[in-house]
Parts: C-alpha cells; structure tokens; sequence
C-alpha cells in the first residue's frame, strides 16, 4: 500500500510539473502583457514596471523562479491589485469554491449512484428507463444552459430561491446543482453499468438461492462491489467540478476561484 501510495503521489508531482510548465510557456507565447490597458504606458513606465515583476529577466530565469516560487506556494504579488498577494486572492476566493464544489460533489455522488442502483434493480423497465432518460439528458445539456434553466424556473418563475450571489445556504443550491448534472448523469450509467455486471455475477446468484431477500443481497453484497468504479472516478469527478465551476460562478455572481481564474486571463 505504502509503495502505491508512493507511485501516485509521484504521479501528481509530475503531472503538477508539466501543468506548470506549459501554463508558463502559454502565457509567455500569448500576446499582450499584464500591464496593456486602454492608456499606454510611457516605455520608461513600462520598463520601470517589468524591472519590478522580474518581467526583464530572460525567459528559463523567470521560468526558473517561476517553477521554484510555485513549488513553493509563492505566486508573487498580484499585477491587477496593487498592495495584494495572489495567495491572499487565492485564500479570500478558495472557501467560496471550496463549498461549493463540496456540495455538488455531494449530489453528484448521492443522486447519482441512486439513479445507477435504480436502473440497475428495475432493468428494462419502467424505472431504468427514466433513470436513463435524466442521464442522458444531464449529459447533453451543459452546465451553463442548466444554470440559466435553474434560475429562470426557480429563482425568477417560481421565486423559491435566489438568483445570484452567495450569502445564504439557499444561494449555493442552484449553482451546486447545476455543477452537478453533468458528472451525477456519468455516475448513474456508469453505476447501472457495473451493478448490473454485479448482479448477474455468480456470488449474487448464490447469496439469493440461499434464502437472502432482495434488499439485502442488493445494498448489502451487490452495492458494495458495484461501487469501486465510482470510487476510481472521485479523482476525475473533483476535476470536473474544478474546471466547471469556473462558468457556473461567473453566472451566479459567485465570488469564488472559478472568477478569479477568468479575471486573471482577460487581465492577462
């Protein structure tokens, strides 16, 4: 387990290294510069501005500083906000995301291996059908056409529920559902899938020939099996809910991580 534990952890440093170096390497490669605005800098200004980041060094010095001060947790002051760290951005932003993500990770998981079970236990029927149907469904619409669907329903239609911002528990549910369509509609095929395989194995078969009733054998022996590859995919799920929130918290006026990496791009 230890020599596992080791070999993933490996995994992640580099992983880490290249999704570093090839951020660096884009926004060195794209034109423009933090400092290009609407009034230009006088070049004295300008030059006086790069010689205060590092921005003047050759490109493997600030690479290199770059690659170390990461590592390190050091992002270096902010360009945008004067007198601000971008690690202060990051903490002030991260617990916004943080709850966020936790709870759509939450209905991800609970809503969707609920669905798998289902479809699974009623197989060719009536309740596999609809399970599927809001699978599919999940998985065709996106996330940012799920989020405006959510508030014109329930925020401006039915007025249950807020249509932006993030000061209550009743702010984050629209948004957390929205973030979680897309992946709880993978996990509940993806748990129909292997409950399935689950069920017509030869253990289960002998579990039900020995007198167990159908909830036991199904939650007690199948559904613990079932659920390893759902297991496997929390690593790619929490990726997911990263990379997607970035939209749903623009559209929900969040104040969170996801707006911040927008900003920080068009602010180059």
């Amino acid at each position: 387990m230890a020599k596992y534990l080791l070999k993933r952890l490996g995994y992640i440093i580099v992983s880490l290294f290249f999704i570093i170096t090839i951020t660096f390497f884009l926004m060195q490669a794209a034109p423009g510069g933090p400092f290009a605005s609407e009034r230009a800098l006088t070049p004295a200004l300008e030059e006086q501005m790069n010689e205060a980041y590092g921005l003047n060094e050759p490109i493997h010095i600030q690479y290199f500083n770059y690659l170390v001060n990461a590592f390190q947790f050091d992002f270096g002051p902010s360009f945008k906000y004067v007198g601000q760290d971008v690690t202060e951005i990051i903490a002030r932003s991260f617990p916004y995301s943080l709850v966020l993500g936790a709870e759509a990770i939450l209905i991800a998981l609970s809503i969707g291996v609920l669905l798998g079970v289902i479809a699974a236990v009623k197989h060719n029927k009536f309740g596999d059908y609809t399970a599927m149907v809001i699978a599919v469904l999940g998985i065709s619409v996106p996330s940012f056409i799920m989020a405006t669907i959510l508030q014109y329903v329930f925020a401006i239609q039915m007025d249950a529920l807020p249509v932006a911002r993030f000061e209550s528990f009743a702010h984050t549910i629209l948004p957390a559902v929205a973030l979680a369509t897309t992946p709880l509609a993978f996990i509940a095929r993806l748990m129909r899938s292997s409950m399935l395989d689950v069920l017509n194995s030869d253990y289960i078969k002998t579990a039900k020939s020995k007198g167990l009733s159908e909830r036991v054998v199904t939650y007690k022996h199948a559904l613990r099996n079932a659920i390893l590859p759902v297991v496997s995919y929390l690593g790619p799920l929490v990726v997911s809910i990263l990379t997607g929130s970035f939209i749903i918290e623009k559209i929900f006026g969040i104040p969170g991580l996801g707006s911040e990496f927008v900003v920080s791009v068009t602010n180059r």
